[in-house]
């Protein structure tokens, strides 16, 4: 009886803790919606007088980016702001022939009169963060602009977000993600989905009640004064973009989210490039929580709910481990449930955390509904898609898990970059891109194993029992065989 009831510990204490997260994830989405009930108007530069207009420098970090580097200048080329008042840096740290193409092409901007300029290092000390780093030792501007490699700002980008630093107390401007290939495959289309609602879900509800958001390492700008305030970029995490926003933040900087300006980048169409992606901010989350945590509990310059909501933020990929173990001591506990009669009251009790799910179906409604319009067409959809985005998030937690407990031992890692493929149409193809690794994961076959655990969830639901079986989890079961099957087959299909 001992491990029945140990089971029945961890398992409750996980379900408890998904729940608060919805919790938070609930008072978020009523943040959301009284935020765009409510207009706030922030003072801003007057760009019509040149007198305002403030010294920008663009940062480009790129390291290895033969396939986009190329859009990348040609696109911050367009950018529209006065010559003599922007500089951009391309801070690169690449080690093959996109070294050479890229201070060509750089050079042939620099004939335009575009102020632009190739910076390089000896070593990748620090890594991106590093990289940010050395940049700004020699960086002109008032405001630091970020723009990763597969990012494309429209050409007023900087007229509709560097007049908001008129605001002395404003330390970053971040704007919307776009996805120029939303609809390339099935995963970019959950990829999406999941972005989305942290981009107007998520940012929105914090950011209208005063409680910490991230910059998200691209697609916003950074004054300078807060940067060095905050104590400089730091390569200590995988997650240098989270690290300083906390630091910023604990030293009162305020942060403007604009959800109206939408920048578009590619999202990755291999599953190995988001499996590498995933793995770098689910392990750079918990690594930030390990660093940030006591600060933020301590702080005596915030409230209370900005403390809760700032933990449960840095939890954030913490969750999939949560969700991994309710995951594996789901079919246990089915056991235990038709084998000892007298716990069928601390079931009935656990069946309230069902609820949780159908908090987080609300949630992502509103986030669907306010990008693709509502009505009954669009609900039905948004049904299917709902659950095909948490049977495949659920088909990655044991890769995020792994990511997350090693980022809260300490276990140190390189910063892998996400490789880019340069593709927006149905047309363009993945296959042939240098960067992939060819190399099958171990993981990928702890993965296969649990697709046919998951299954074996879903046959036991016809047999447990004397009552004819039990279809309570069977839903719960499915998802996870559906889940770990997809990114099984995938990563095989598509060699990781």
């Amino acid at each position: 009886m001992i491990l029945e009831i140990s089971i029945i510990v961890i398992y409750t204490i996980s379900l408890v803790i998904i729940f608060a997260y919805s919790l938070s994830q609930l008072n978020l989405l009523f943040n959301y919606l009284r935020a765009q009930r409510k207009k706030v108007d922030s003072p801003q530069f007057n760009f019509e007088d040149p007198n305002q207009i403030p010294f920008v420098t663009i940062q480009l970090p790129v390291y290895n980016e033969l396939y986009v580097i190329k859009r990348l200048l040609d696109n911050i080329s367009l950018l529209e702001y006065p010559k003599d008042k922007l500089e951009i840096q391309v801070l690169d740290d690449s080690t093959d022939e996109s070294l050479i193409t890229t201070k060509q092409h750089i050079e042939k901007l620099q004939e335009t009169g575009l102020d632009i300029k190739h910076i390089t290092r000896i070593d990748r000390s620090g890594f991106k963060a590093g990289a940010l780093k050395e940049g700004l030792k020699d960086a002109k501007g008032e405001f630091i602009a970020i723009f990763d490699a597969d990012f494309l700002p429209e050409p007023n980008w900087l007229h509709r977000t560097v007049p908001y630093f008129k605001d002395r107390n404003i330390g970053v401007v971040q704007t919307r993600w776009g996805h120029i290939n939303r609809n390339y495959s099935l995963l970019t289309k959950v990829q999406a989905f999941a972005l989305d609602a942290h981009f107007t879900l998520e940012q929105v509800g914090r950011n209208s009640k005063g409680h910490f958001i991230n910059f998200n390492g691209t697609a916003g700008l950074w004054r300078k004064q807060c940067i060095l305030d905050a104590g400089n970029w730091e390569g200590d995490t995988l997650t240098e973009d989270l690290d300083l926003s906390y630091r910023a933040q604990l030293k009162n900087w305020r942060f403007k989210y604009l959800e109206d300006v939408e920048t578009p980048a590619e999202l990755p169409v291999v599953i190995s490039a988001a499996r590498s992606q995933q793995f770098r901010w689910n392990k750079g989350g918990a690594e930030n929580f390990q660093k940030m945590s006591k600060k933020v509990v301590t702080s005596k310059e915030i409230s209370r709910k900005t403390k809760f909501h700032g933990i449960l933020h840095l939890l954030n990929s913490t969750m999939f481990l949560n969700v991994l173990i309710v995951g594996l001591l789901s079919i246990p506990m089915l056991y235990i449930k038709n084998e000892y009669a007298h716990l069928k009251p601390y079931f009935y009790v656990m069946s309230f955390f069902v609820i949780s799910s159908i908090i987080f179906f609300i949630c992502y409604w509103f986030m669907y509904k306010n990008i693709y319009g509502g009505g009954l067409k669009q609900f039905i959809k948004y049904i299917g898609m709902f659950f095909t985005f948490f049977s495949i998030a659920m088909g990655f937690s044991l890769h995020n898990s792994i990511a997350v407990i090693e980022g809260h031992i300490g276990k140190r890692s390189e910063f892998v970059r996400t490789p880019k493929f340069n593709i927006s149409t149905l047309k363009d193809s993945w296959k042939g891109n240098k960067y992939l690794k060819r190399k099958v994961s171990i993981n990928v076959i702890f993965e296969g194993i649990l697709m046919v655990y998951f299954g074996f969830g879903m046959y036991s639901a016809f047999i447990v029992g004397d009552q004819g079986g039990d279809f309570g989890l069977f839903p719960f079961h499915l998802m996870l065989f559906i889940g770990f099957g997809f990114v099984f087959f995938k990563s095989l299909t598509s060699k990781v």
